[in-house]
Order: structure tokens, then C-alpha cells, then sequence
């Protein structure tokens, strides 16, 4: 992986060099819009209307409109003079509780990785943020814009999220919609927790996949070779109008799924074996205890 920045880890009187990276990518399958008559991409080009022709980068520049037609023209140099500690820092304000961040608060996600002789400092903040099971929260600025961010250790690294602040976060108030007036039932509450009970679990990311993307990577290669993608009809769910109904229905079906992953599980080579000779070791314990 190539870095994109570097910089230093900034806490009281301890500076720690870093580099940083995508710790995400996206796997979108990508399409070219094409004219449909000759099957030609389309392309987009950067047209200046006052000189007509096409503009190269090297001669676009960014320009912030305070009256209408009227810019102020700012370049990368002048971007770079702004006199903050956090342009090439990330600058560590306090220490928080994971917890107490909500998830909507997080943008994009990045590695920081240890600069040239900044091994020691690192590991010290990565093991001292595991143990006291706290999140850094701090303030960058990447590709000219400053941003919060949250450190914390992932899988034996420091990740850095950055974060929106406070007035980027839409009030939820400017939704009409949430302005209804219902009444749910003691009964209806009860049913849907039971409901929720059923379907929870310990999460596991290895269990979630892609089923969109790998459902049009399979048709785009029967195009590709010419063969028949058999498409699974679609479930048709009937209208329900009774919601204590479908609450019941809904916990019957997630027992029913459960059960049937138990029986899978139990259908591996070697589960039954594992359980017995799990049973019979607790047995032995069992007696040497008395």
C-alpha cells in the first residue's frame, strides 16, 4: 500500500511519527456509460465556457464564491501557510470512552502506521489506549480540510476515524415525517423484544457477504460467455394487517432458522465427535472436583 500522509501522533510532551493509510476500499463493480448506438464511452470533459475548450489540470484552480461570479482564488501554498499545529499533526485533545461516541459521528477509516524512529513512541500509545480501554480523540487536517478524528486499536494497529462535527450532523427534526402520533401496546412492545432476542447473536463480520455484487459478477460472465443465469423467484410476502400477527409469525421463523443452522452444524464431519468428547472431559472434571 502507498501512504497518503505523513505526519506525527501529537499527546502533552510526546510526539509520535506516523504514516497513513486507506484502511478501506471500496469493491463496487464499476460501469462505463457508453452511447448506446455505437457502444462508445462517454467522456466527460472539463469545458471552460468563457475560452471554449477543454481546461488541463495544471490549470484548474480552487475558488471560494463570496458573491455571485465573484472567487477568491486559493492555491495548494496557500493551503499549506495556514499556521495550525494539526496541518501535518494529528493533535490528541483527551482521552474518551469508545462507548460514548455514536457510529454516525465516523467518516472514513485510516491505518496509522509507525514513522522512521517512531516504533517505541507508538507502541506505547497503542499499548497504553488497550489497556486503559480508551479512544484519542484528536484533530487533523487531510487534504485541506480538518477534520475530528477517533484513535483506537484495532487488530494490533492504530486506526485513526476521522469524524464530523456537531453542526455537519443534520437535525433530525427537519424530517417531517417524525412528526406521528401512534400508541404501541404493552403486548405489541413484549412481542417485538422476544423478536429481537430470537435474532440476536455474536457478531461476526466473516458471516456477511456481498450478495448483490456477486449476483451481477455471475451475470455479467454469462454475458460474458454466453450462458443461462438461473434467476430464484422472488418471495412474495403478503400483506399483513395484524401486528401481533406478524410479530408471532416473525419469531416462529427465526426459531425455525436457528434450528436449521444447529442441524447444519451438527451435520459437519467431526461435530458429534467434538461434543462427546467435550461431555466426557467435563464428566472427568466433574469427578475429580468431588
Amino acid at each position: 500500500m502507498r501512504n497518503l500522509w505523513k505526519g506525527a501522533i501529537s499527546f502533552g510532551l510526546v510526539h509520535v511519527p506516523v504514516k497513513l493509510y486507506a484502511a478501506t476500499e471500496r469493491k463496487d463493480i464499476k460501469f462505463n456509460y457508453l452511447h448506446e448506438k455505437c457502444k462508445t464511452p462517454v467522456r466527460y470533459e472539463k469545458i471552460c465556457p468563457t475560452c471554449e475548450t477543454e481546461v488541463p489540470m495544471n490549470e484548474i484552480v480552487r475558488g471560494y464564491e463570496y458573491e455571485k461570479g465573484k472567487y477568491v482564488v486559493l492555491s495548494d501554498e496557500d493551503f499549506e501557510s495556514i499556521p495550525l499545529a494539526t496541518a501535518k499533526t494529528v493533535e490528541i485533545i483527551n482521552f474518551a470512552d469508545l462507548s460514548e461516541i455514536d457510529p454516525v459521528l465516523f467518516d472514513k477509516s485510516y491505518y496509522l502506521a509507525p514513522g522512521d524512529g517512531g516504533q517505541k513512541a507508538y507502541e506505547l500509545l497503542k499499548k497504553s489506549m488497550a489497556e486503559t480501554g480508551k479512544v484519542a480523540i484528536a484533530k487533523v487536517i487531510i487534504r485541506s480540510k480538518e477534520s475530528l478524528a477517533a484513535l483506537r486499536v484495532y487488530r494490533d494497529i492504530i486506526v485513526m476515524e476521522t469524524m464530523f462535527y456537531p453542526d455537519e450532523i443534520r437535525n433530525t427534526e427537519l424530517l417531517p415525517e417524525i412528526n406521528y402520533n401512534v400508541k404501541v401496546s404493552e403486548n405489541e412492545a413484549k412481542m417485538a423484544s422476544n423478536l429481537i432476542e430470537s435474532l440476536a447473536e455474536p457478531f461476526s463480520l466473516e458471516k456477511y457477504h456481498n450478495e448483490y455484487r456477486a449476483a451481477l459478477s455471475e451475470l455479467i460472465e454469462s454475458r460474458i460467455t454466453g450462458k443461462e443465469v438461473e434467476v430464484a423467484p422472488r418471495v412474495e410476502t403478503g400483506k399483513v394487517v395484524d401486528l401481533m400477527e406478524a410479530l408471532k409469525a416473525s419469531i416462529d421463523l427465526a426459531k425455525e432458522e436457528k434450528e436449521r443452522t444447529r442441524m447444519k452444524k451438527d451435520a459437519k464431519p467431526g461435530a458429534k465427535a467434538g461434543r462427546k468428547a467435550a461431555a466426557g472431559s467435563g464428566k472427568g472434571r466433574r469427578k475429580a472436583g468431588t
